[in-house]
């Protein structure tokens, strides 16, 4: 039997404002993430991307004088609902920064220490989850043998991938990637890029690139943002190559940001 796929989008942003004190940073954003693919949100520094993102997993539940209109659903639930447990939605969804931040200890001890503070203690199940992070991360045959090393040793790519095992270790159904390259050289770079095209065939993942170079690579969707407006959203195959507003265009061919 021939598996449907999935039709009903994984997230749905709808009339999302979002305002730090008087100033606006999002305005009335609706658009639907589709699940099992890559969403890039790009746009000038300020437009407001970062903020729909920590907006996803409720990052921003502690910041003081703001507020948040509209909804975000994932899987038809509305996440700012009364009642949501916000740890468990924060399991689901996990977050990349820009900086790689290992903790301190050892590559292992990185990678088990989600599951492990969620009260796993059995050593084989901890072994399996951190060998299939680290295998989905792409890192483990470079780290293999290195395991009980500190995670600080590692280089700047390395811990980066080290970052998405880490989110990967707590089995998230969304994965959110906030300029995870930006610190990187090409070749580093090049092995995040590759990890997210496979990572997408079983995790929903939203990224804010780097780059438009960056967005234009690895977009199945992209959305862009100008002024905490979402401009124009389409699949990536045709925003970077045929945008249908002139504010799009401008700003991939380099007239302004």
């Amino acid at each position: 039997m021939i598996k449907e796929k999935q039709t009903q989008p994984k997230i749905q942003i709808h009339q999302v404002s979002y305002l730090y004190g008087p100033k606006p940073a999002l305005r009335n954003v609706t658009l639907d993430v589709p699940a099992k693919a890559v969403t890039v949100f790009f746009g000038p520094a300020g437009s407001g991307k970062t903020t729909l993102l920590r907006l996803i997993n409720r990052l921003n539940d502690l910041v003081e004088n703001t507020r948040m209109e509209g909804q975000i659903r994932i899987d038809g639930q509305d996440i700012y609902a009364p009642g949501v447990n916000v740890s468990e939605l924060r399991r689901r969804v996990g977050m990349v920064f820009a900086l790689p931040l290992p903790l301190p200890g050892t590559i292992y001890e990185n990678v088990t220490y989600g599951p492990m503070l969620s009260g796993i203690r059995d050593k084989t199940r901890l072994q399996e989850i951190a060998h299939r992070s680290l295998v989905q991360a792409a890192i483990w045959d470079e780290i293999k043998d290195r395991l009980h090393d500190p995670a600080a040793m590692l280089s700047g790519g390395q811990q980066q991938r080290l970052c998405i095992a880490r989110s990967l270790a707590l089995e998230p159904e969304i994965l959110l990637l906030d300029e995870p390259t930006s610190g990187l050289d090409p070749i580093s770079t090049g092995k995040v890029e590759s990890t997210l095209a496979k990572l997408k065939e079983q995790y929903t993942i939203i990224i804010v690139p780097h780059s438009i170079q960056q967005a234009a690579r690895i977009a199945d969707h992209a959305a862009f943002f100008l002024m905490s407006e979402l401009v124009e959203y389409a699949p990536g195959s045709q925003i970077f190559t045929t945008p249908q507003d002139q504010r799009t265009e401008d700003y991939i061919t380099g007239r302004f940001g």
